[in-house]
């Protein structure tokens, strides 16, 4: 069976730690445990990382390709379009040499216009994707279903980031998640999730569970597909490895 690509999220080997070390101290062991691509994230961004420009050439000296993560919420509470703040993250990614820029809807309705992000997503910048976070906003089918059916219409380029986890934060059956939104899904999340002391928290997947399976089988056969859960251990090359091929079969 063919294998397919798999990112690594840098979050994924803990906040504390990725902010200690640097991004950059993550790239050779996710080259070496076999995986396509690393998202990098702006939140951890320190200053133990290099500039973006070099980070850019570590990653591409280990036959890597880059996707940017940033906190942003596409659409303010106000209703307005963050444009400055898409303008910077957008600057970061080109810099970056990013496939994609990964970002939230934040407060889109349908009285939002899109015309001013058409202006933003000219000139060849990466790819934006718009991500289902964990907030009512951002997180529902219904406001994510709008907006990608107002940017197809359009014609705009802007895909999804299906999250297999973040949906268990608003509540919302992922079954039911992935039949309205597949055709727009460009890349993946992968996280298990439980619930502990009353909070949720993500887990790794695990090959006897049968729901991310079932999920994939709405996405295109080659999405990317990243590690967003825990990766801890003592041999960080072999926890590591273990999870691409996971998600390499699926």
């Amino acid at each position: 069976m063919e294998s397919k690509p798999v990112t690594v999220a840098t979050s994924a080997y803990g906040a504390d730690r990725v902010r200690e070390r640097g991004q950059a101290h993550f790239v050779p062991i996710v080259a070496r445990a076999g995986a396509a691509g690393i998202e990098i994230r702006q939140e951890l961004l320190t200053s133990a990382d290099p500039a973006l420009e070099t980070l850019r050439d570590v990653i591409a000296e280990q036959g890597l390709f880059a996707i940017y993560s940033a906190p942003l919420e596409l659409w303010r509470a106000d209703g307005v379009l963050a444009v400055q703040a898409l303008r910077r993250v957008q600057a970061e990614a080109a810099t970056l040499e990013a496939r994609f820029l990964k970002v939230a809807l934040g407060h889109f309705h349908d009285g939002c216009p899109i015309s001013e992000l058409a202006g933003l997503l000219a000139g060849g910048s990466p790819r934006l994707l718009i991500e289902n976070d964990q907030t009512p906003q951002g997180g529902r089918i219904d406001p994510l279903a709008a907006f990608f059916f107002a940017v197809t219409t359009a014609g705009l380029p802007v895909g999804m980031t299906f999250d297999i986890g973040n949906w268990r934060w608003t509540g919302t059956d992922p079954r039911a998640a992935v039949q309205s939104l597949a055709p727009y899904v460009e890349y993946v999340h992968c996280k298990g999730v439980v619930e502990d002391g009353g909070r949720l928290k993500a887990i790794p997947l695990t090959d006897a569970e049968s729901q991310w399976r079932e999920l994939f089988g709405w996405f295109s056969p080659n999405v990317p597909r990243a590690i967003e859960f825990p990766l801890v251990g003592v041999d960080l090359d072999t926890v590591t490895s273990r999870y691409v091929t996971l998600l390499a079969s699926a």
